[in-house]
Order: structure tokens, then C-alpha cells, then sequence
């Protein structure tokens, strides 16, 4: 069994890689079942850039092939806010239903397509021998006028998605991981290693 490094501590994230990546070939750890601690600062401009620096970090300290992903929420109004900042957007301790209610308030005035947003992810693979890929999935839709749906998590519950009626926190699992930004973008990579081997 081959074995993929996904350098994240979010178990909701590695749970939904686990559902999309669906090799019974390959076994997925996070950092913490690799025995990994390392903070890592996330310093780039762009999401490939994040994945980037992530996964050769991870890559490097182990000698290990790492994946790693950076995704977020860019909402159009808001001059794409808050991109790649939508983790530590008003603060990593804030819970999302309060960022949610943030960005559903900023957008009050906005109506139709300017409530435009999408998700975003870039995953990127980092070998041992220092080759990088870099995949991009997103997802298009609205800024919904409430919260809705108990699924998925982080901004899920304000993300419409027009042609399903429904916001990806309504979705159910394999709904949401057959056309999500992560999904789209590590269905990607894995064809990628498939060549890469």
C-alpha cells in the first residue's frame, strides 16, 4: 500500500480528502498520525503558493511524498475577501457562524450577481526528489441571505450553489465531493501521480 502524507490537522478536511481521493491502494495520513509537528507559516499570496509551501515543507522534513491543500471562500463584493485568508479571517479562534453572519451582513445592499463567490482549492504534491504539481479546482455561487445545512463545515452553510437550489452545507457528502473545489482539484492530482510514479 502506497502511503500519501496530506499535511493537515483538520480532521474535517481529511475525512472529506479520504471520501474524494477513494484508493483502497493508497493510505492518507495526517500530520498528526505521521508523528508530525510543524508549524508552518503560510505566507504566500496565492493558494498554489500556500499548498506549496506546505506540502515541501512536510516533503523535506520527512522524505516522504506530502500533499497539500489551500482552500477558501473569494466573494466577489468583497474584492475577493477573504481568499487566501479565510481560515484567519477575523481571527483562527472566531467560529464560522460568526464569520458566516459577517459576510452575509456586508453583503445586504447586494442583490443577483453580486452576491457572486466561489470556492477555491489548489492542491499541491511534493517529492522527495523536489518535483512539485500543482492542481486547481473551484466551484461557482452565491452568497446565500441565510445560513443553511448542517453538512460539510467551515463556509459551506452561505455558499449557494444556483443549479442544485442548495447551499454546499446542504449537500450531502458524495453531492458535494462530485462537484466541489476539492474535489475537482485532487481528482486532478491524482491522475497526475497516477503518471508521475
Amino acid at each position: 500500500m502506497k502511503r500519501i502524507i496530506f499535511a493537515t490537522s483538520n480532521p474535517n478536511k481529511l475525512r472529506e480528502i479520504r471520501q474524494i481521493f477513494d484508493d483502497p491502494e493508497v493510505e492518507i495520513l495526517s500530520l498528526k498520525e505521521a508523528g508530525i509537528h510543524a508549524d508552518i507559516v503560510e505566507d504566500g499570496t496565492t493558494f498554489e503558493e500556500n499548498a506549496c509551501i506546505k506540502a515541501g515543507a512536510v516533503s523535506r522534513l520527512t522524505g516522504e511524498l506530502v500533499l497539500a491543500d489551500d482552500s477558501g471562500l473569494e466573494v466577489d463584493y468583497l474584492d475577493r475577501a477573504p481568499g487566501v485568508y479565510s481560515a484567519r479571517f477575523m481571527g483562527e479562534e472566531t467560529p464560522y457562524s460568526v464569520k458566516n453572519q459577517f459576510i452575509i451582513d456586508q453583503l445586504r445592499d447586494a442583490e443577483g450577481e453580486k452576491r457572486s463567490a466561489r470556492f477555491v482549492c489548489a492542491i499541491a504534491a511534493a517529492f522527495p526528489d523536489g518535483r512539485t504539481l500543482v492542481t486547481r479546482g473551484t466551484i461557482e455561487g452565491r452568497i446565500a441571505y441565510e445560513p443553511a445545512g448542517m453538512n460539510g463545515f467551515g463556509y459551506d452553510p452561505i455558499v449557494f450553489v444556483p443549479e442544485f437550489g442548495m447551499t454546499t452545507g446542504e449537500m450531502e457528502p458524495e453531492q458535494k465531493n462530485a462537484i466541489s473545489h476539492r474535489g475537482k482539484a485532487l481528482r486532478q492530482m491524482r491522475e497526475l501521480l497516477k503518471k508521475a510514479q
